[in-house]
């Protein structure tokens, strides 16, 4: 129970009480993440839900600025850093590690935060007629049991926070939500998209960037939730 909350505390600001925890506890929190994931998507379907009840781009604006608000924009960050790092790393690799320890946020991830707010607003107003509610819900889950993958694929690219929680995941613990994620799926095909979606991030950072990170993570949940609505939108 303790890792679950740890993992809540660290994906979402919802209010949880305090828990006391060594590093052990909290890197072992990232089996939970998936769990934490269903937290977010809780809280995205009922915004989506009360908005909806106005109008269906009231649902998508909602069931936006909830999916902000519950996660605190933590994977946004992570994707506006990866950009940054991405594009300053296109002509002078050397540069790679100054822009994604650099605090500030450059054009480049200003672009892609804007575009992927754009993204998932039309693609919420998209899926509100054409997806099962429990199916949004179930998006910020599923992308979440990405990171467990990556970071036992993907070699870390400093000692941070991806490679503290390498050695306190296994493949066991992503068969589990797998099979978790492959139920769901029997329900929604749509979330099949999954399959694509993991390793082409995987292959994508470790091509682009060297490796796994916290930012890594972070903009590989918001792009692969993407593509799981696109998905759900395909094949609802």
């Amino acid at each position: 129970m303790r890792r679950l909350i740890l993992a809540m505390q660290f994906m979402t600001r919802l209010p949880l009480p305090a828990v006391t925890a060594s590093e052990q506890d909290f890197a072992a929190c990232i089996r939970w993440f998936p769990a934490a994931g269903l937290a977010v998507g809780a809280v995205v379907a009922a915004a989506i839900w009360a908005g909806a009840r106005i109008d269906p781009w009231a649902g998508a604006l909602a069931g936006l600025v909830g999916w902000v608000l519950v996660t605190g924009a933590l994977h946004l960050d992570g994707l506006g850093d990866i950009a940054d790092a991405a594009g300053a790393a296109h002509k002078d690799r050397s540069r790679l590690s100054t822009v994604l320890a650099d605090p500030h946020i450059g054009s480049f991830g200003v672009i892609a935060i804007a575009l992927q707010l754009i993204a998932k607003l039309v693609l919420l107003r998209l899926a509100i007629p054409a997806a099962p509610l429990w199916t949004i819900a179930a998006v910020p889950a599923i992308a979440r049991i990405a990171p467990l993958i990556w970071t036992l694929w993907l070699p870390p690219l400093h000692q941070g926070l991806g490679a503290r929680f390498r050695g306190a995941v296994g493949w066991g613990h992503v068969s589990l939500w797998l099979a978790a994620a492959v139920i769901a799926a029997w329900f929604a095909p749509g979330l099949l998209a999954a399959v694509v979606l993991f390793p082409a991030w995987g292959w994508w950072i470790r091509r682009r960037i060297g490796g796994i990170s916290g930012d890594g993570h972070g903009a590989g949940i918001e792009l692969v939730e993407s593509g799981l609505l696109i998905g759900l939108l395909c094949l609802p």
